[in-house]
């Protein structure tokens, strides 16, 4: 079987090598202030959407070709998601980081930076870049280090998206401090999906926190099934960039 997640994490550590060789650098012309990511996926009368743009991944494949991720971001927002969600991981995901400033200033929603964070200088990357949020694994950080990033992310501006699969990672992740907790449906070993998993470990957060749930939601049912136990957010990613029409699937799981 393979481990996707050795090979993907084996890559971060050579890009970080490469990322303190060249320093960082900052997109020139600046970028737009902060957004609140927290509040846009945390209203309480629905479950909030936060859009996905991926092209590819390394369960799936190519996902969508062709496609310009200023216009997808511009449809997820007449669309009415709450939020983007961007791949910056070229290699497994064909992502880039260049599409954060993009997207900063062809939208006006709060984006998160999706990858596999594992040292503080991507965290300095990310805000240098427009990203407002950050996706933070607690499988791939020990708590002193998971604790240290969430601190970082404050003093940065941003806020944290706490990613975990089990008990014992989500217990790490409230014991450091972690107030958006996203609930991965999909085992980072062998990439399955299984909505079971936010239905079991939902229940288990603390009241207070915000609570996102991750991977294999693929229609209006699926939100309805996470509404009810007790899910303030969605992140989608392969049903919306499989669509044909992005935007009426956008508008299918908001609810317009």
């Amino acid at each position: 079987m393979v481990n996707f997640l050795e090979d993907i994490l084996a890559e971060k550590e050579r890009e970080v090598e490469r990322l303190k060789r060249e320093g960082l650098s900052v997109y020139e012309g600046g970028m737009p202030p902060v957004r609140d990511f927290k509040r846009a996926v945390s209203t309480s009368s629905k479950v909030n959407l936060i859009a996905e743009i991926k092209f590819a991944s390394p369960s799936a494949g190519i996902i969508r070709e062709n496609a310009d991720p200023m216009e997808i971001g511009r449809v997820y927002e007449e669309a009415g998601a709450a939020a983007i969600s961007i791949l910056t991981d070229k290699t497994f995901f064909r992502g880039d980081r260049s599409f954060l400033p993009i997207l900063k200033r062809s939208t006006s929603l709060p984006l998160l930076r999706k990858d596999f964070i594992i040292d503080e200088i991507q965290l300095r990357e990310s805000s240098f870049w427009g990203a407002d949020a950050v996706l933070l694994i607690a499988r791939i950080l020990s708590e002193e280090k998971l604790r240290r990033f969430l601190c970082l992310c404050q003093d940065l501006g941003m806020v944290a998206l706490t990613e975990v699969h089990d008990e014992e990672e989500l217990e790490k992740a409230m014991e450091c401090g972690a107030e958006i907790i996203g609930i991965n449906n999909r085992n980072l070993d062998t990439f399955q999906v299984n909505l079971q998993t936010t239905l079991r470990l939902a229940p288990l957060v603390p009241e207070g926190s915000v609570i996102v749930s991750e991977s294999g939601i693929r229609d209006r049912g699926d939100i309805q099934l996470l509404k009810g136990a007790g899910v303030h957010a969605v992140l989608v990613g392969t049903s919306l960039m499989r669509s044909r029409d992005v935007g009426e699937k956008v508008r299918e799981f908001v609810g317009h």
